[in-house]
């Protein structure tokens, strides 16, 4: 334990006095801990150089006493580490993070281009939905306090209606108060209208901000010389939350990819190669991984990286049906054959494959034409040791892949396993090989564990009075409203029922001998 606390530390001192998000992992690689820092360096210095007053918080103690290693990413500015250790923390869903862990989301601004007289509006969740999505915004009460400026500067209508008319306007006072240009009875033009929303959507997408903040600020200066200071102050505000909401962050895809900081995934591809005797590294790699919370609820993932990165949209979840009972060897068995048998089917050119060639050899050379429906990988990593090895090489033999290289990764000792070696291969705990590796079973592990907590919510979802044959969502929405259980609802009468608006007496008095029944 020693030596890994002397290795952090100097894994520590190379750190960058920069903004960025880092990554705390235990045993295993598991990331127990996303935080982020204006200065990396002196931030991780509480960690690694603890004084005496950090190590007082028990909390603390416990976090530094599993830290056995850690990652960091570097980012331009304090915003973008707000919504990058955000991101990460909804990912990993780390145990020392108690904030963030739920769905709540930075907010978004959401600009109707589509409508004949857009609108700006505030969201959390982004749709395809044709308008135009701008942040996340980290600091929300000084994007609202913007939206509400840009409202007044431009007179931009805040109804939430989509086509407002006659009837809107006579419940609306904006126009009285010259809030808004009441396009909606044709003060000023549709085109007018939407020039002046163009105007302020630019301000928002950095276009003339010089120009705007310049016209404030003199604005500030002539009120604060008119000794109108009530009014300067009010204008030192909306220029501070400008700046703060036009503060440049970007948007974080899962490979970030343009990061700097600890991952080097071409470095570690090319040193995965080198451990495991490959003539190339391998640009398309795939993982499995299975969960298993009860005998109902067995699911499989696989996710791929491509050069060394994750490539998301090509990740598969699997519902295990064929497999009675907790089988681990006998899941990895039915998934690794539903998803290289798919690959085998749909490769339409596989007939002509000249005799020489085996079936993996010919479905690599269509892939690296273009002409496979879907890339075969490079090499497979299934989650365990010799046992889901084997059974992963049993099958791709079966289906005429017994060429693709396939390793498997245990998770106690991090030992890879080969086929036809006995012995497993043990990398260097710091090498980027095995990170690399780690980073692929932990992304796929948590890819399946996310799937199988969203059965487990469907099911908690759903209700024994879904089995009675005249119920609808909203029936069993009003009786549990009103009654909350089953067994209140068993003990009231079907006068009491059909008390409830939208249901008959005489859906009452079957739904009332159905729940005797049953």
């Amino acid at each position: 334990m020693a030596t890994a606390r002397v290795n952090l530390k100097e894994k520590w001192r190379t750190t960058p006095h920069r903004p960025g998000v880092y990554l705390m992992k235990g045993e295993g690689g598991r990331v127990i801990y996303v935080g982020k820092a204006k200065d990396l360096h002196r931030r991780l210095a509480n960690y690694f150089s603890p004084s005496r007053a950090t190590l007082e918080n028990s909390k603390t103690r416990a976090l530094i006493a599993a830290i056995a290693d850690f990652d960091y990413y570097e980012v331009r500015n304090e915003q973008e580490s707000l919504i990058l250790e955000q991101k990460l923390i909804k990912e990993y869903r780390p145990h020392y993070n108690v904030q963030l862990r739920d769905d709540k989301r930075y907010l978004l601004l959401r600009a109707s281009r589509q409508d004949a007289l857009p609108r700006f509006s505030m969201v959390r969740l982004r749709k395809d939905d044709g308008a135009r999505y701008l942040g996340p915004f980290v600091h929300s009460s000084a994007l609202r306090e913007t939206v509400e400026w840009l409202n007044r500067r431009f007179r931009l209508r805040t109804c939430t209606c989509r086509h407002p008319g006659e009837e809107q306007y006579r419940h609306c006072h904006d126009d009285e108060i010259r809030s808004c240009s009441a396009p909606c009875i044709g003060r000023i033009s549709e085109e007018e209208y939407r020039a002046r929303f163009d105007a302020a959507l630019g301000l928002l997408e950095g276009r003339n901000r010089k120009e705007h903040l310049d016209a404030l600020t003199a604005e500030m200066t002539a009120a604060a010389e008119s000794l109108d200071f009530e009014k300067a102050a009010r204008l030192r505000d909306i220029r501070e939350n400008i700046l703060k909401t036009l503060e440049p962050a970007r948007r974080f895809s899962r490979s970030m990819a343009d990061l700097p900081g600890t991952v080097n995934p071409d470095a570690d591809l090319a040193e995965l190669a080198a451990a495991l005797g490959m003539e190339s590294p391998p640009e398309v790699m795939e993982c499995f991984d299975i969960s298993n919370l009860s005998d109902n609820h067995i699911v499989a993932s696989m996710v791929r990286f491509t050069h060394g990165r994750p490539d998301n949209g090509a990740y598969r979840r699997y519902r295990i049906r064929g497999v009675e009972g907790q089988n681990d060897f006998a899941a990895m068995l039915e998934v690794v054959r539903r998803r290289y048998s798919r690959i085998v089917n749909e490769s339409s050119l596989l007939f002509q494959k000249p005799e020489e060639l085996d079936t993996y050899t010919w479905l690599r050379q269509l892939s690296e034409r273009g002409k496979a429906p879907i890339t075969v990988p490079q090499l497979v990593v299934v989650d365990g040791g010799k046992g889901q090895l084997s059974v992963a090489c049993e099958v791709l033999a079966e289906i005429g892949l017994g060429k693709l290289p396939v390793v498997g990764l245990a998770k106690r000792d991090e030992e890879i396993y080969v086929p036809g070696n006995a012995a497993p291969i043990i990398l260097n705990p710091d090498s980027g090989a095995l990170r690399l590796l780690q980073r692929l079973r932990d992304e796929a592990h948590r890819f399946a564990n996310n799937y199988n907590e969203l059965l487990v919510r469907r099911r908690v979802r759903e209700s024994k009075l879904d089995a009675f044959p005249g119920m609808t969502p909203r029936r069993k929405e009003l009786l549990l409203k009103r009654f909350h259980t089953i067994p209140r609802l068993k003990a009231r009468s079907p006068e009491e029922i059909a008390g409830i608006p939208g249901i008959s007496r005489l859906w009452a008095e079957r739904f009332c001998r159905w729940l005797a029944e049953n």
